[in-house]
């Protein structure tokens, strides 16, 4: 391995290692140029024939902050359904690695187990941003179907670590996909663009304790079968 490939892999593993899911943000925004740098990097994302599915609706500035109160005021008068069905159920070593991640979150918000007011007052975090300065909402064509998602998903990964990179924070976040009929309405979007997530972003509060825990990985071996 040449120094410049293992230098190369030591960032990118140093950058997977240290990026956390940030749920509290600093109020300051992220200058555009910033901007610009992390949407460029981002969109060197590879996809199936080269299709770049994705599409970005992104806030800054008072955008966010009216997307923020409309979308409070929608979640607490109406139920959401989403454009890709959401898991069936968690069972067995996904429930385990689920649960393990909730506590870690409540246990940091000071949410006891059956407080279900603390836990009901921490998933509307959610539509709140977190706070967040910026939003990015990312849609994909309907006729590309799962594979159009799939896609998504990779720019989702170029997105956090560029992110992760320019000293930012991001929660990515499916929650905001439960309403994808608000967000097309909101951003003048039309039918065929199907939402798959948004991703909340700007400068981490490191202070908070929100802030302070980090989720687990499976070993390898339990990850991957060898054929030889």
């Amino acid at each position: 391995m040449s120094t410049t490939t293992g230098t190369a892999f030591e960032a990118l593993r140093t950058m997977l290692a240290d990026r956390w899911t940030c749920r509290r943000f600093l109020p300051d925004p992220v200058p555009r140029a910033v901007l610009e740098q992390l949407l460029e990097v981002a969109q060197r994302t590879p996809s199936w024939c080269n299709t770049q599915p994705w599409h970005v609706e992104l806030t800054e500035g008072e955008a966010t902050e009216r997307l923020r109160s409309r979308l409070l005021a929608h979640v607490r008068e109406n139920a959401g359904t989403p454009d890709f069905p959401f898991p069936a159920k968690y069972a067995g070593v996904y429930r385990e690695r689920r649960k393990e991640c909730g506590v870690q979150l409540y246990e940091s918000v000071g949410v006891a187990k059956g407080d279900h007011e603390g836990t009901l007052r921490q998933a509307v975090r959610n539509f709140e941003l977190f706070d967040a300065p910026h939003v990015a909402i990312v849609t994909t064509e309907a006729d590309l179907g799962v594979y159009g998602a799939i896609d998504c998903g990779l720019y989702l990964t170029s997105f956090l670590l560029a992110a992760q990179s320019l000293g930012l924070g991001a929660a990515p976040q499916a929650a905001l996909a439960t309403y994808p009929d608000f967000f097309r309405e909101h951003f003048g979007l039309p039918e065929n663009r199907k939402v798959v997530f948004g991703v909340s972003f700007g400068y981490p509060d490191r202070s908070h304790p929100v802030n302070s825990f980090r989720t687990s990985r499976a070993d390898v071996r339990d990850a991957v079968t060898w054929h030889s």
